[in-house]
């Protein structure tokens, strides 16, 4: 049995609402909008690479001030970090934080290099005050100095210590 409301008049103007919502759900001027923006990205990319232009995001390069080699050893949150040239445990922490994060990160790396042993990594800071740190073994490396002054310090200690 049809109810009167499945044909006729009012099933019309409904269906014909319906369309026109839909069709207004996701405004037309906004999807072209997203593509041209995609577009654009994708065309300054190409051009970049192109025209061989230089990074222009890269740190400028400055004096070394200090250095040091660590093994980083990590499971969870927990974290060591070992000096590499004297095997001393200079950090041992429960709960690594920030320092677990980075570990994490660099493992990523190592896994996707296929890097299966843990060679040491060479924890920076430059004259400029840049803080990084570098897997020689993946070409990996991160700006400490990026992640703010409470990040920054605990990095700082493993250089002293």
């Amino acid at each position: 049995m049809s109810h009167r409301t499945d044909t006729g008049l009012y099933f019309d103007a409904e269906a014909r609402a319906m369309e026109k919502r839909d069709r207004e759900l996701i405004p037309r001027r906004l999807v072209i909008a997203l593509f041209s923006m995609a577009l654009a990205a994708v065309l300054l990319a190409a051009f970049a690479v192109l025209t061989d232009r230089p990074l222009e995001g890269q740190p400028k390069m400055a004096p070394v001030v200090s250095e040091r080699l660590l093994l980083l050893e990590g499971t969870g949150n927990a974290i060591k970090a070992i000096d590499a040239s004297t095997g001393e445990v200079v950090l041992n922490l429960g709960n690594g934080g920030f320092i677990s994060v980075v570990n994490d990160g660099l493992e990523r790396a190592r896994l996707v290099s296929r890097v299966t042993t843990n060679p040491p990594v060479r924890l920076t800071l430059y004259e400029t005050g840049r803080l990084s740190l570098t897997d020689p073994a993946t070409g990996w490396s991160t700006e400490i100095s990026s992640f703010g002054p409470g990040n920054i310090a605990v990095w700082l200690n493993l250089l002293k210590k």
